[in-house]
């Protein structure tokens, strides 16, 4: 009978339980609508579970008017959160610690008066977050956009929390041959960093991956290429129907691994089911 194993690091972040244990009270409190601002997290079936119990995604806080509106995870601009701030009958702050650092870091950088360079992934919720606490700043996805910069006299970096730390490196190479001066606060957060290595561990003995985790989340798409890097057989899915018994033929060991929004229970969910399928 194949084994399966569950990676030592998967799952949701302390971030991402934070959040999900603030719009749970909102939402039991029942002292009115709930909403948050853009969907809370990147797990699209957390999400739907959030809608059916009345707690709805909004595009912009004057959708909230009056309402209680949970900032998500990934943060906000200053000027959306003071908008929400003024249109809310009350504002819940669910952004991860991690990210806060990441504005932090950016807002420092720009008032020491260095270029900030953001290394991330364009258009990401937290990269467009982290923009406006830098004005000015620029986002850098890979060492050849790195290359593409002007030259600086001082260049501040900080990093998607999720990002890999080999794209840090590389940009960071780069720009050192740039710039007169290069200061890097590394940002990435170190959950992110953990589940990495333990889905690289496990891939390398696994015949069989399974990554759950939404299609649209970052670090869990990290984790299924970090994965097939090593296990060819690496299968990303978003909930337990989506496996298929055919995945797992021939296997003697099966890995499981789960982007930082991925809850406790969707992992186990997937586990149990292919255990069902094994006939175990």
């Amino acid at each position: 009978m194949p084994e399966i194993r569950v990676a030592s690091e998967a799952g949701a972040c302390y971030g991402v339980e934070r959040a999900l244990q603030m719009v749970e009270a909102a939402a039991d409190e029942r002292s009115g609508a709930v909403h948050t601002l853009g969907p809370l997290i990147h797990n699209p079936r957390v999400v739907a579970e959030l809608a059916a119990r009345g707690v709805d995604a909004v595009e912009s806080p004057e959708q909230a008017t009056g309402d209680t509106l949970l900032l998500r995870t990934h943060g906000t601009a200053p000027d959306e959160e003071a908008r929400a701030g003024a249109l809310c009958a009350r504002v819940l702050d669910a952004t991860c610690p991690f990210v806060k650092k990441v504005h932090l870091a950016a807002e420092r950088l720009s008032r020491e008066g260095y270029q900030v360079v953001v290394v991330g992934e364009a258009g990401h919720p937290e990269v467009e977050a982290t923009l406006p606490h830098a004005p000015g700043a620029v986002v850098v996805g890979s060492a050849d956009e790195a290359a593409a910069l002007p030259h600086a006299r001082k260049v501040g970096v900080v990093v998607q929390t999720t990002a890999r730390r080999a794209l840090l490196a590389e940009v960071v190479e780069v720009l050192l041959a740039r710039a007169e001066e290069v200061r890097v606060i590394n940002t990435i957060c170190e959950a992110t960093a953990g589940h990495q290595a333990a889905a690289d561990e496990l891939a390398r003995e696994a015949d069989v991956m399974v990554v759950i985790g939404g299609r649209i989340s970052a670090n869990t798409t990290r984790l299924a290429e970090i994965s097939a890097a090593s296990c060819p057989r690496t299968h990303h899915v978003e909930g337990a129907d989506e496996l298929r018994a055919a995945w797992f033929e021939g296997a003697r060991v099966i890995g499981i691994t789960a982007g930082a929004s991925t809850p406790a229970s969707q992992i186990e969910a997937v586990r149990a089911e292919i255990a069902r399928m094994l006939g175990e």
